[in-house]
């Protein structure tokens, strides 16, 4: 009785946070001097949130929830979510390493490693991910003329996913100090 409970309230935990997430995903904004399809949001805090509480598929899954919601409000410029799936990869690459770092080092320096191994981690793997698959499909679908791939790679998604990877940074470790009891009994019910 007592694990379907905790089964049912994950469940419900993991609709919540991707709900936030989808919101959060809707408060994109660009940085000025970036491409604009690059938008900034911080739809990720929320899939953190669960992957640390309960584990890496619950914020796989929220990555996932927040991402056809999007798709479905909002649609997609190609008609192909391409840019979802991109985020959804770009989600899944910070979240992961966070997660398995803070799960061996369950502390502030942990954590605050971690968020710097994902934004590396997602810094890095969306600049290969963009180069061999999402910017071929944008400009197949968009019919975007020739275009420097490695220019756009190095001048626009590289320093792009690194001031994300930062400004996540800062705010996880902001919620992280005002919500570390709560995480930590999260963590003791989903995971120990």
């Amino acid at each position: 009785m007592k694990h379907q409970k905790l089964k049912l309230r994950s469940f419900v935990t993991i609709a919540m946070l991707s709900s936030i997430s989808f919101i959060l995903m809707l408060l994109n904004f660009p940085l000025p001097w970036f491409p604009v399809f690059l938008q900034i949001d911080f739809s990720d805090v929320p899939a953190l949130i669960a992957a640390i509480t309960m584990g890496p598929l619950a914020g796989t899954l929220v990555e996932l929830f927040k991402n056809i919601l999007d798709w479905i409000f909002s649609g997609a410029p190609t008609g192909v979510p391409v840019g979802h799936m991109a985020n959804f990869v770009t989600g899944i690459l910070f979240i992961l390493p966070v997660y398995y770092i803070y799960k061996k080092l369950p502390t502030i320096k942990g954590l605050t490693f971690g968020l710097v191994v994902g934004t590396i981690t997602m810094s890095v793997g969306m600049s290969l991910l963009n180069y061999v698959a999402f910017l071929p499909m944008y400009s197949y679908f968009l019919g975007w003329g020739s275009f420097d791939m490695k220019e756009t790679i190095v001048l626009g998604i590289l320093p792009f996913n690194i001031v994300k990877g930062i400004m996540l940074l800062v705010i996880v470790i902001v919620l992280f100090r005002t919500m570390r009891v709560w995480i930590g009994n999260q963590r003791a019910q989903y995971l120990l």
